[in-house]
């Protein structure tokens, strides 16, 4: 199965799972409250659909489901999905109904509180969604860590972080006198954050304080090279078949040395060697030049046990050979992370101390989230902004469950923060209003609700339009 259709099936699989579970809280509270709803959808349907249980096939094999008030059905078009409940004045705009005298069953006939938890409800489920899993994942598999005392050779920087004051082989330990307990990616965010950096540099603790205003952290994550990233040797983890590298005599242990005469100690020396080639392969050069750009001469060792001695082999097992990148200009190897480099702390958790950890981990994925949110409203944050194609890429290149529920959970809490944003069309506009009138005692009138749920509704189209404008910029150009 190809890349492609792996990754779009775990999209997949995951949004129905979340739609239908988000969904399912609102028509949990409208059922409890007797509130009547109307269709229960996957997906959208305007004009048509995949699958309804009115449908007519459906209704002669199973005339009793097909006979009750709710319709479930599959919509065609995979950017949500809803629950249309009497009453109310939703993305369906069937104002219509909202003429007629109000009904015991519908949703305005409700009282505040109750109508608030009907539309909280998805957002509820999709944040206790994020929370078990997290909570089953840490039951399941534990949590790896990779302490920062554990990275001895230190980090690298970039021309960003060296004019804050970072050197090469620092390692950062302090956020403003609070420990950075482990290397993952949320380093960048609280290194950004933080007034004051202490880095452990030749045995000693200096302080670094940083620009005012704080680090962007967008400019810290999206440059080339990285603002930091671990030292790691520059050692092959294995060797794909067939490929340029096995060609050359490359295995599982061998230390790349120099590219094209340039000296490679850690992997982010050959990847900035490798970038800068990439960037003029991407320029707009002519066949020839890009033909030899695809030359490398590579000086690597093998480990003693898999020297096999060649004309271009000197008396120390070191090799040096021109190899041919192949056609998506890649060697054919996979690289030791510093995960497989350095020593990892692994912890189990039973049952119940899952959940509270669960618990935790949520808790700060949703505050990361959060904080991270403000870099929509800039140029730069702007751009960064993706619909499927990019939600897709999240997901790993095999099927991995880990990395499958890890993504899903996230995405959850993604959904359940976006939900309550109070933008009308959204259950966060709902549930705004909904204050509003419990604090002035008086619903907002139904034109008003209609001119406001159009308005959030061209919103949200222009966010979307957005969204799949840079996801075809990233992937085609």
């Amino acid at each position: 199965m190809s890349i492609f259709l792996i990754k779009a099936f775990q999209l997949i699989l995951c949004f129905s799972l979340l739609i239908v579970l988000h969904e399912g809280g609102h028509f949990f509270f409208a059922k409890l409250f007797k509130t009547r709803v109307e269709k229960f959808y996957m997906f959208f349907n305007p004009w048509f659909h995949l699958f309804s249980t009115k449908d007519k096939w459906f209704a002669r094999l199973f005339p009793k489901v097909a006979a009750g008030e709710t319709e479930y059905g599959i919509g065609w078009i995979p950017l949500g999905g809803y629950v249309k409940i009497s009453g109310m004045i939703d993305e369906s705009m069937d104002t219509e109904q909202m003429k007629q005298p109000a009904q015991p069953y519908e949703f305005r006939s409700k009282p505040v509180w109750q109508r608030f938890l009907i539309m909280i409800g998805g957002v509820l489920v999709n944040f206790i969604i994020a929370i078990i899993i997290y909570a089953m994942i840490l039951f399941t598999w534990g949590s790896d860590s990779l302490p920062m005392s554990s990275v001895t050779n230190g980090f690298s920087f970039n021309e960003m972080a060296e004019s804050a004051g970072f050197r090469d082989g620092d390692i950062p330990i302090k956020a403003d006198g609070q420990l950075i307990a482990e290397w993952n990616g949320t380093v960048f965010r609280t290194i950004s954050e933080a007034k004051v950096v202490t880095v452990l540099r030749n045995g000693r603790e200096i302080d670094l304080t940083m620009p005012d205003g704080g680090l962007n952290l967008l400019e810290m994550i999206n440059q080339e090279p990285r603002f930091l990233s671990a030292n790691v040797p520059a050692v092959i983890d294995s060797v794909l078949p067939g490929t340029p590298a096995a060609k050359a005599g490359m295995v599982s242990g061998t230390r790349i040395l120099a590219i094209d005469g340039q000296p490679v100690t850690w992997w982010d020396d050959f990847d900035n060697i490798m970038g800068r080639k990439s960037d003029v392969l991407a320029a707009d050069c002519s066949h020839e030049d890009s033909l030899r750009l695809r030359n490398l001469t590579v000086t690597f060792a093998n480990p003693q046990s898999a020297i096999v001695a060649t004309a271009a082999t000197d008396s120390l097992g070191v090799t040096t050979t021109v190899i041919r990148l192949d056609n998506d200009y890649k060697i054919g190897f996979l690289k030791k992370s510093a995960y497989t480099i350095y020593k990892i702390e692994h912890q189990e958790y039973g049952f119940l101390a899952s959940i509270p950890a669960g618990i935790t981990y949520g808790w700060s994925t949703l505050k990361g989230y959060v904080s991270d949110l403000k870099y929509i409203f800039t140029k730069q944050g702007a751009k960064s902004v993706g619909s499927f194609g990019t939600i897709g890429d999240l997901f790993p290149a095999a099927w991995n469950w880990q990395a499958f529920w890890n993504i899903t959970a996230f995405i959850s809490i993604i959904l359940a923060f976006m939900n309550i944003i109070p933008i009308p069309g959204l259950d966060g506009g709902h549930v705004f209003f909904l204050i509003i009138e419990a604090i002035t005692r008086r619903p907002p009138s139904e034109k008003f609700m209609e001119r406001a749920q159009m308005v959030g509704m061209l919103l949200l189209f222009a966010l979307m339009g957005l969204a799949l404008f840079n996801d075809a910029v990233k992937f085609l150009f």
